[in-house]
């Protein structure tokens, strides 16, 4: 086929990808978006954040109507699951967005080049689809590949019995047993929706804590509230082997530390360790493009690699693995490729756990501060003394904000609760712009809101709290 010239050709279209290809589009540039995939939106939209959401939120409305809303004075009776229409809920929300994305792509004039994208040169993108090759030139490339799920030696995935977080999206059945490999946020959000199902999930972690690398505090707080759930927790402890027959998987549990090994008999497996880059099929080593010793791809502060023309975004080279992040990396290398100045602020990214209670995070640990010395404050506020909070039923959990001992600037905000997610947004905006907790303290907050919870929370940093 004719070769066609772009101003820039996007590899791989989650969200870094969709949203640098439309900015780009929006900016005047000739683009395209290659996707090897039949269905635009990468992992998140077809086997990550939105599909797990959906069933997160359904699992949890059963899980109020089997257990909450007696209490409430709602007389439902028993209610019953019927898998086959929650996963059916599930793929027509992927459906619904993932065609969003293709109506935004005709929308932008971005043209849609389905196949593997690999880069057989500076400038050159190869597209192999099913009706065969095709290449295309580019002024500037970008790399949107993202991640895919980490192996374990010795844990073979199937994604029938042991299953990654795309094989837990695909289950037939609810099963009586589950062994959960990882207690960081895939793990503990994949083991809730299962284990409100009626699942009996085990979660087994190589650290002494869950959510590792959030507060410590926070971690507390979850596995009080994981182990109140119902989940078993084995923590301080590492998974050295799997073995399958037709109705159980065997896992071999050791101490983190060493010790004596035993023996666990679990339905499924859920191996959820984390998530590596995905740059297979690229040709990165003929195009000569650096990647580092984690197989992340290496980038200036541009986002450019060390080939003059060829970018980089997202869960595919270094920070956080947030499909946000990426939306940002993919804004603003689209502006500088367009010759404008983009900017993003690492930390100002929220980072959330959508369990029930919530988790959300962002800025810097308690942990972080005290090993780099900085002197700071902290404020906390807990959801039960939080009218709305109590008027939901929803009083498990806490905000806790940290703020420079001298300036009074908000460092960090560390939340477990109800809607954390969504009140993280707030502690989100005031650190971009620089804000001070007393910035908080003195915004006036809507009552009866849960929002409330975290104006407290920034009026006891200075130890002044109204409702407590």
């Amino acid at each position: 086929m004719a070769d066609t010239q772009y101003d820039l050709v996007v590899i791989g279209s989650g969200p870094g990808g969709y949203v640098c290809a439309i900015r780009a589009a929006q900016l005047g540039l000739k683009t395209a978006c290659v996707e090897k995939d039949s269905t635009l939106g990468g992992t998140c939209l077809n086997v990550g954040c939105i599909p797990s959401k959906a069933l997160l939120s359904v699992s949890e409305k059963y899980a109020q109507a089997a257990h909450d809303f007696a209490g409430l004075g709602i007389d439902v009776g028993t209610p019953k699951v019927d898998l086959k229409k929650m996963m059916a809920h599930k793929d027509k929300v992927v459906a619904a967005n993932t065609q969003g994305i293709s109506f935004l792509f005709k929308k932008n004039k971005v043209d849609h080049l389905v196949g593997l994208g690999t880069i057989t040169a500076p400038g050159t993108v190869e597209i192999s689809g099913k009706d065969g090759k095709k290449t295309v030139s580019a002024k500037n490339i970008v790399i949107a590949t993202g991640s895919e799920s980490t192996p374990l030696n010795g844990v073979p995935v199937d994604e029938k019995q042991i299953v990654t977080s795309t094989g837990s999206l695909l289950l037939s059945k609810v099963p009586a047993t589950m062994a959960v490999i990882g207690g960081g946020v895939i793990g503990l959000e994949m083991g809730s929706v299962w284990s409100r199902l009626g699942c009996k999930v085990t979660v087994i972690e190589f650290m002494d804590r869950l959510l590792p690398g959030m507060d410590l505090e926070v971690s507390k707080e979850m596995k009080k509230l994981m182990t109140k759930q119902g989940m078993e927790l084995k923590l301080s402890t590492k998974v050295t082997g799997a073995q399958v027959s037709k109705e159980k998987v065997t896992l071999t549990l050791e101490p983190a530390n060493g010790g004596a090994a035993e023996k666990l008999e679990v339905e499924n497996v859920l191996l959820s360790i984390g998530r590596r880059p995905y740059t297979t099929g690229l040709g990165l080593e003929k195009a000569g493009v650096k990647v580092d010793n984690r197989g992340r791809v290496e980038i200036d502060d541009h986002f450019q690699t060390n080939v003059k023309g060829i970018y980089a975004i997202g869960d595919v080279v270094r920070g956080a693995m947030l499909a946000h992040k990426a939306e940002d990396e993919g804004m603003v290398v689209a502006e500088i490729i367009a010759g404008q100045s983009g900017h993003i602020n690492y930390d100002a990214i929220p980072n959330v756990v959508y369990t029930f209670p919530e988790v959300a995070s962002i800025g810097k640990t308690e942990e972080q501060l005290k090993e780099s010395g900085v002197q700071y404050k902290v404020g906390k506020f807990p959801f039960m003394a939080n009218g709305r909070a109590r008027a939901m039923a929803a009083t498990d959990g806490f905000v806790k904000i940290l703020a420079d001992a001298k300036t009074d600037r908000v460092l960090g905000c560390h939340i477990v609760g109800a809607e954390a997610g969504t009140l993280i947004a707030e502690i989100a905006l005031a650190m971009e712009f620089g804000g001070s907790a007393e910035d908080i303290a003195r915004t006036c907050h809507a009552h009866p809101t849960l929002n409330e919870i975290v104006k407290e929370a920034a009026l006891a940093v200075d130890g002044r709290p109204i409702h407590i």
